[in-house]
């Protein structure tokens, strides 16, 4: 490796994206429009999903007497079919689900792993230097073993009502049928170049050569067939047997290294959520191999510290503690975290009370800390694992449900890039969640703790959250796709949801800022008055498009107390529907 590469990868870390390499590049979904949308009410039970017909399937699950668990294997079928740029069952999912008769909250990790086969040097190329991100995604080293399916079947085990074969048949209907293709769709088709170079993909989004058009009903019986595998066989149906051996072959061809060993040994993880306090509110999240939930409650409680006494409206002083406690976190983020069944990752010191006290001291109300550096939380053990130099894109959906029983879900859906790995198999399409490791296994001599390793988790910025009123009780679900602003979005709706009292359509359609420890990121249409007021602190500011995708269930109080309220994010395609 070239002597200045480490010092040069680590100034990276703070530039905006217009000054970095070709290899850390990823692009995002990209902005397709705004949609304003109107809060949506429901009595009993309600979906927010990001597309009417992923919603409708849910719910149709909900009025059979399903669980929100059943609704939300209905709507991760869907999905797939309806926005296959985002998620499906070639990729995989965080899931979290509130147990309302027994009181507890469950965690279900269905993030794909490494091949056994797998380096630590997977994505350098023969002279040390990084593979270009563009030539790893459809590389087939890219691709990780799928785990939705597994996450979803093992949860339904537990907390399912309807019988698992009943679940995929809305999109089994749909896939047969058709369904009209949306504007958003078809605009990300328009847009993709590598994906049409794929022949089983381009006979199905781009016939004659051309990209499907908004409002073409599009039929696609290679997943309605892969999904009826699904129903009778559950996650077996991608681990072994023939739809197993279509996705080998596909990959093969590809040049990866993943094998019917890889594919039969892959275990989804019941795991323990991450449950902190914010005000009087208990929030729970998502622990390793996701650094989303971690990073939340640390941005929270630093803004608690900070700010003990929120008064309503949004002013430049709110702002600016929510980016300089997302710097403070982002550093920690980097530094720290990664798959804990891989790496020691002192979990418990990030969140410790008195070291987030101590970095809050570091906040100045008069001036922005421009790049924190990462703390030293207690109980870190040994050398410091090093940073990781790499932050996938947003191509990931987000579900939030509530039936009728007070149960809950709130599942964050991946197959990584927009379009994944641009590699159709079945009729779905595969994720490149490996390229979400860290290209470089080591820096300065360290090791980086999102290095690749055989079995091993990529680190995820997924955040979905389920959050407790001060008397216990379910208050509402939510989360959002968006890469490593994911945890950005969810802090901030959480901010406007707990302390400035918006309802959740309002917290989803406000603008957003934050930061990722470099500059301080401003959505495209916000208030300029947010960055002049942020540049007299010495913030250096960034507008950007910032395609979101949170939806949010949360219950009212004061007049219509106990109704469900839902906000879906108006830039993408996404409904709240409730009964």
């Amino acid at each position: 490796m070239p002597r200045w590469l480490p010092a040069f990868l680590l100034l990276i870390l703070v530039l905006p994206a217009w000054v970095l390499p070709a290899w850390a590049q990823p692009a995002p979904e990209a902005s397709t429009g705004r949609q304003e949308k109107a809060e949506a009410l429901a009595e009993r039970q309600m979906v927010v999903a990001a597309h009417p017909l992923a919603a409708e399937a849910g719910l149709a699950m909900l009025r059979q007497g399903g669980t929100a668990l059943d609704a939300a294997v209905a709507v991760q079928m869907m999905l797939t079919l309806v926005e296959p740029q985002s998620s499906g069952i070639g990729g995989g999912a965080l899931l979290l689900y509130w147990d309302n008769a027994n009181k507890k909250i469950h965690a279900y990790d269905g993030r794909e792993t490494a091949p056994a086969a797998a380096r630590p040097q997977r994505f350098l190329k023969p002279d040390g230097t990084p593979l270009p991100f563009r030539e790893a995604v459809p590389s087939g080293l890219s691709t990780g073993v799928p785990g939705a399916v597994a996450a979803l079947h093992l949860a339904h085990q537990a907390h399912g009502k309807l019988p698992w074969a009943s679940l995929p048949a809305p999109a089994i209907t749909a896939a047969e049928q058709g369904f009209t293709v949306t504007p958003r769709l078809a605009g990300l088709l328009a847009r993709e170049q590598r994906l049409r170079q794929e022949p089983a993909a381009a006979a199905l989004y781009y016939p004659g050569g051309e990209p499907l058009k908004a409002g073409t009903v599009l039929r696609n019986p290679a997943l309605a067939a892969s999904l009826r595998r699904v129903a009778s066989d559950g996650a077996a149906a991608l681990q072994h047997g023939p739809l197993a051996e279509t996705m080998l072959a596909a990959l093969a061809a590809r040049g990866s290294d993943m094998t019917a060993a890889d594919l039969a040994g892959y275990q989804a993880k019941s795991r323990a959520p991450l449950c902190g306090t914010f005000r009087l509110y208990k929030l729970c999240g998502f622990g390793p191999p996701s650094s989303g939930g971690v990073a939340v409650l640390q941005i929270l409680k630093l803004i608690e510290q900070l700010d003990p006494s929120p008064a309503p409206g949004l002013a430049i002083a709110d702002l600016h503690r929510l980016v300089e406690a997302s710097r403070l976190a982002f550093a920690d983020r980097n530094l720290y975290l990664a798959d804990s069944d891989f790496v020691p990752v002192p979990l418990a010191g990030l969140l410790d009370p008195g070291y987030l006290a101590e970095r809050a001291k570091l906040v100045r109300m008069d001036a922005s800390l421009g790049m924190a550096q990462p703390g030293e939380p207690p109980g870190r053990r040994g050398q410091r694992p090093g940073l990781w130099l790499h932050d996938g894109p947003p191509g990931t959906s987000h579900v939030s449900i509530v039936d009728a029983w007070g149960n809950a879900v709130s599942m964050t859906t991946t197959i990584e890039d927009a379009f994944g790995a641009r590699l159709l198999v079945g009729g779905f399409l595969l994720n490149n969640q490996l390229t979400d490791f860290s290209f470089l296994p080591s820096l300065d001599g360290r090791p980086v703790a999102n290095r690749v390793e055989a079995g091993k988790r990529p680190r995820s910025s997924m955040a979905p959250f389920v959050v407790f009123d001060p008397q216990g009780a379910l208050l509402g679900v939510l989360g959002s796709p968006g890469g490593s602003q994911i945890i950005g979005y969810v802090a901030q709706s959480l901010l406007l949801l707990i302390d400035k009292g918006l309802g959740p359509q309002a917290a989803v359609s406000m603008p957003h800022i934050g930061s990722r420890n470099g500059p301080t990121e401003i959505e495209h249409g916000a208030d300029p008055a947010w960055a002049e007021g942020l540049a007299r602190l010495g913030h250096r500011s960034q507008s950007l498009e910032m395609t979101s995708g949170l939806h949010v269930i949360w219950r009212r109080t004061g007049a219509g107390a106990g109704q469900w309220a839902g906000g879906a994010d108006p830039r993408r395609e996404g409904v709240a529907l409730g009964d």
